[in-house]
């Protein structure tokens, strides 16, 4: 019996072992199917995730280039007074978009918040579903990713003042060898550079870019590397209006405190990457930026910078209306002696025997003639419009910038009465002692034209018109066409007339030697220059369209002034004149505010 009863138990216990071994057998099948369909689910939400939020991003990338492209073209804020309305409740300008295979997204503006006259940040908020139903409504049951992000759009100082010539259709020089056109500073053009009949002598960069824009199109090349100078032999010439050349016994070792101090400051013929950027002289075009012995730095394409446009004078009248000089101190502490003033141009008149302020307010309704001597030199404080013309030669004191509703006319040399010094050992010594110093920039919202207007002929006009000028698309594809100086405008002269007249510019015009400006022009900039003999310098920047410069004789000589200099977001230059603003967006906080269904 005892036996047989363990036989039986032993049965019993494989019995019981077979059963805890079928059970656990069927258990892990069960978790099994049950992990492979949760991690088909898994799999199925991260795509779905992933399908909505690129569906949202690619709204969000749609209405923000609208929004970008908008405001590119109109260069101020008008369009966007409506959205003021706009909030998480209240989307405005929403647009939507099927991507396919059941994708689509939706996006609109949820926010305006204004920072200054120059500055506004707009919310957006998109979604991107998965449309189940193909109805084309995000139903409640729907996939779905909700993103969005702040934008800051903005009216600032243009990079394009960066240089010392900008020609944002093409770049050229023509007939200039090495000692004939000597530029101590950048070149740029919004399409290609082309140097032909000469190689001259480039101290800086040359940068081009593709733009199909332009007619024809610009391929976006810099068709030869110009000439330079050596560091060593650039300082030996002792300029005191150009920047320094590289020294590293004065400017440190590449990479060092000492010279991040001077980097954007100074000339160097041999360009590196320091610091992860690009430094030095350089060829920068669509096919990349080299060395000017060929060494490829960085072969990013280089791209377009929007050029300010002046078409709306009013926006200009109220700048100088409005301007109140706001630095009570220089930087070395001394006060300044216009803080709190407003913007103003004076001259001297002989009959009066004392200086007449020209402006009211800071405006000039029509147009005025501004001559100064070296002893009763033109008065100038901050951004002064003239509704007109301005025509302008001599000696200038003080800073700041005369716009031109119309042309300026430039009818003789302009000089500063107390120039800058880019000499000395220290950059902060420098930098205090030239931020006192003169300085004036001449904008027009038509053209900048050099010389006696009575005289020009086949040249400087040929340059003027097409075929030389070329037509051009906008942003929405409109054709713009060549700009021609020989057509009559609203006001019945020729573009390039003054609206005083020919006999009256003649009387009073002279051989320009110099120019001491910042030029800016919404259009052409150029006329006969040196016609006297002595060549010309120009201590500053030319920033146009289309440029049609001819110089009678040599050499011709461009010195960037490095004082209104970009130096960096939230900074402004050691001389901020209110020279003309550009648009530019600037992406902020980004984030998913939510995702799934329901």
């Amino acid at each position: 019996m005892r036996k047989r009863t363990r036989q039986r138990y032993q049965r019993a216990t494989a019995l019981i072992t077979a059963l805890l071994v079928l059970f656990m057998s069927f258990g892990l099948g069960t978790a099994l199917v049950s992990l492979s369909t949760s991690g088909l689910r898994h799999v199925a939400r991260e795509e779905q995730s992933l399908r909505t939020l690129y569906a949202a991003e690619a709204g969000l990338e749609y209405k923000k280039m609208q929004v970008w492209k908008l405001f590119k073209v109109e260069q101020k804020f008008d369009s966007f007074v409506p959205w003021e309305l706009a909030s998480p409740t209240n989307p405005m300008e929403t647009v939507g978009g099927d991507l396919g295979d059941g994708l689509r997204y939706s996006c609109g503006i949820v926010g305006q918040r204004i920072n200054s006259d120059f500055s506004r940040e707009l919310t957006f908020r998109a979604v991107g579903w998965l449309d189940q139903d193909n109805d084309g409504q995000l139903d409640a049951e729907e996939y779905r990713t909700v993103i969005e992000q702040t934008i800051e759009f903005t009216l600032e100082r243009s990079q394009v003042f960066d240089y010392a010539y900008f020609a944002n259709n093409y770049g050229w020089m023509y007939g200039f060898g090495a000692n004939d056109l000597i530029v101590n500073g950048d070149m740029r053009a919004n399409g290609n550079f082309d140097f032909s009949g000469g190689t001259p002598t480039i101290n800086g960069s040359v940068y081009a870019c593709a733009n199909n824009k332009l007619i024809p199109p610009a391929a976006g090349y810099v068709n030869i590397t110009p000439t330079q100078w050596s560091n060593s032999y650039y300082n030996s010439q002792n300029n005191p209006r150009a920047r320094q050349a590289y020294d590293p016994t004065l400017h440190g070792a590449k990479g060092s405190a000492t010279y991040e101090q001077w980097r954007d400051l100074i000339y160097d013929q041999n360009a590196s990457i320091v610091n992860n950027r690009v430094s030095g002289a350089v060829v920068s075009d669509a096919r990349g930026t080299k060395t000017y012995s060929g060494t490829v730095l960085d072969p990013t394409p280089n791209k377009e910078l929007p050029l300010p446009d002046l078409d709306d004078i009013s926006r200009y009248i109220s700048l100088s209306q409005n301007y109140v000089d706001q630095r009570q101190t220089f930087a070395d502490g001394t006060p300044n002696p216009n803080y709190g003033q407003g913007a103003y141009v004076e001259v001297w008149d002989t009959s009066q025997n004392r200086y007449v302020r020209l402006s009211t307010n800071g405006v000039v309704n029509g147009s005025g003639v501004l001559i100064g001597t070296s002893d009763k030199p033109i008065r100038i404080h901050g951004p002064v419009t003239f509704t007109g013309d301005v025509v302008i030669k001599g000696y200038v004191e003080g800073q700041g910038t005369l716009y031109a509703g119309r042309n300026v006319h430039i009818v003789g040399s302009v000089s500063y009465k107390n120039p800058p010094d880019f000499r000395g050992t220290d950059p902060t010594a420098i930098e205090q002692q030239n931020e006192k110093k003169d300085i004036l920039g001449l904008a027009a919202r038509g053209s900048v034209i050099m010389g006696n207007v009575k005289s020009f002929g086949y040249y400087p006009l040929y340059y003027m018109k097409p075929p030389f000028t070329k037509p051009r698309y906008d942003e929405y594809g409109n054709l713009i066409p060549a700009f021609d100086a020989t057509q009559v405008d609203q006001y019945g002269r020729k573009r390039y007339q003054s609206l005083y007249s020919d006999d009256y510019i003649a009387s009073i015009a002279e051989n320009i030697n110099q120019i001491d400006a910042i030029l800016f022009t919404n259009f052409v900039g150029g006329g006969n220059i040196a016609t006297g003999g002595g060549g010309c310098t120009i201590n500053g920047s030319i920033i146009c369209k289309d440029e049609a410069m001819v110089l009678y004789s040599l050499p011709l000589r461009l010195n960037y002034d490095n004082r209104i200099r970009d130096r960096g977001p939230g900074t402004r230059p050691l001389i901020d004149i209110d020279l003309p603003r550009a648009p530019k967006m600037v992406p902020k906080l980004w984030q998913v505010l939510s995702g799934g269904a329901g």
